[in-house]
């Protein structure tokens, strides 16, 4: 039910962005109907019209490929099952790029679903929050993302089997193929802190180090400057759409500095990571996996330099898992919806003069919204860490005294260290006789 659940919304979201397919993706057309997506659009800005291999090759007056090699290995794959197709149907090749690229990432979505239906083992229905998420149904063909959400829900899922090798082997995919899930890694070394269980946590980071390495140095080693592309130009980017750095700016508020703005950035996100983690160490029960995954990853999209709109698709499977209740998880989709219309209504319009587009101060104001519901969503996950009463998983009934039922190792373990300095025990996970 969950898998036909996914594929009926994947497939309304296919039909919502026809308009583009049938125009071909022209602007403003695109941002007008709210159906942009950079899988046609860098189909011929990087060369893959042209079958040029990614890393290896670079597009005459263009530029290397702006992703990790997961991910563009993907898309080369893609490339050339779509020039098959496009032969023997006889279609538009960029179309026959993007049709191939969403039937492909529909598996990966599946994946993401079936991984997180599986991780709390008796709470398979939190799945239906990311089959049916408004952000979605909307945003899942606007680039690449599924392909890490999936192979990050993958390794939540073995880190909850306590087999955290294979975790590591799922995460360090997730990371060759977009980089934010190394940030992970964080939330596993905050409850290694407050737990002592390193041991597992020590065999996930190996694994994932030297899965990332078998996959990255091949392509270092033929091309280092193409392979380093992606790390350069994320470490060079300014700032841009959906930030509150960008927001600001638009308002008349004082903008960062070019020059800081990396350092303010980073140091911001520090700032709230070592507040998670003193949250983590302080609360009377140690809060469950997904609760700090879902706060570690929220705190760097929120104070990154960019927010581009699938972005919001990073958090919808840690949300699942870390507050399973529609109704904040609605009240926090709106609000994404909400800029996810603002971005693409301001974009028909921007450097176009007497364009009929939303204003860079409404648009602002749509970025703060988007914020502000990030915020609440992250509120209340703070609130069940503080309150494990409100917790819908911890006090569902079902598994009303375990401690992490998708915790892995983490579940059921004593204290090690909290801000008090004295370890607080927490409830062994009920164990249920299967007949």
């Amino acid at each position: 039910m969950l898998i036909l659940l996914a594929t009926l919304g994947y497939v309304v979201g296919y039909f919502l962005d026809y308009s583009c397919i049938d125009g071909l993706w022209a602007s403003p057309d695109r941002y007008e109907h709210l159906c942009y997506s950079d899988i046609p659009a860098l189909f011929g800005y990087r060369g893959f019209d042209e079958g040029l291999i990614p890393y290896l090759q670079t597009p005459p007056g263009g530029q290397p490929l702006e992703y990790p090699v997961v991910t563009g290995v993907f898309m080369w794959l893609s490339t050339l099952l779509a020039t098959l197709v496009s032969g023997i149907a006889g279609s538009v090749p960029i179309v026959a790029f993007f049709n191939v690229n969403v039937i492909a990432l529909l598996v990966f979505l599946l994946v993401a679903v079936v991984a997180t239906a599986l991780t709390v083992r008796h709470r398979p229905w939190d799945a239906a929050l990311v089959a049916a998420a408004p952000t979605m149904i909307l945003g899942a063909t606007i680039n690449w993302d599924l392909i890490p959400i999936a192979l990050m829900a993958l390794a939540i899922l073995a880190w909850a089997r306590s087999k955290p090798g294979w975790a590591g082997v799922a995460l360090g995919l997730a990371i060759a193929a977009k980089f934010y899930p190394v940030l992970l890694l964080g939330a596993f070394a905050i409850l290694a802190l407050r737990s002592g269980r390193w041991r597992p946590v020590v065999i996930l980071a190996g694994s994932t180090a030297a899965t990332w390495l078998v996959i990255n140095v091949p392509f270092a080693l033929a091309n280092r400057d193409g392979w380093w592309y992606f790390y350069a130009f994320n470490a060079d980017r300014g700032i841009d759409f959906g930030s509150v750095w960008y927001a600001a700016s638009v308002l008349g508020l004082p903008a960062v500095p070019a020059d800081a703005l990396n350092l303010v950035a980073t140091g911001t996100f520090l700032a709230l990571f070592l507040a998670v983690t003193v949250l983590a160490l302080a609360t009377r029960r140690r809060p469950r996996l997904a609760q700090i995954a879902f706060l570690v990853i929220a705190a760097f999209v929120l104070s990154g330099k960019v927010y581009s709109p699938q972005y919001v698709l990073w958090l919808v499977p840690l949300a699942a898992m870390a507050r399973p209740r529609w109704r904040d998880f609605l009240i926090w989709q709106a609000g994404e919806v909400v800029y996810f219309v603002a971005i693409w209504w301001h974009l028909a319009g921007y450097d176009v003069d007497d364009a009929k587009a939303l204003g860079t101060g409404l648009y602002a104001v749509a970025t703060f919204v988007h914020v502000a519901a990030t915020v609440y969503f992250a509120a209340m996950v703070i609130r069940d860490m503080i309150h494990p009463t409100h917790d819908p998983v911890r006090g569902d009934g079902i598994a009303a005294d375990a401690d992490d039922p998708g915790g892995g190792p983490f579940d059921g373990a004593p204290d090690a260290l909290t801000l008090a300095g004295v370890s607080r025990p927490n409830p062994e996970p009920r164990r249920t006789v299967r007949s």
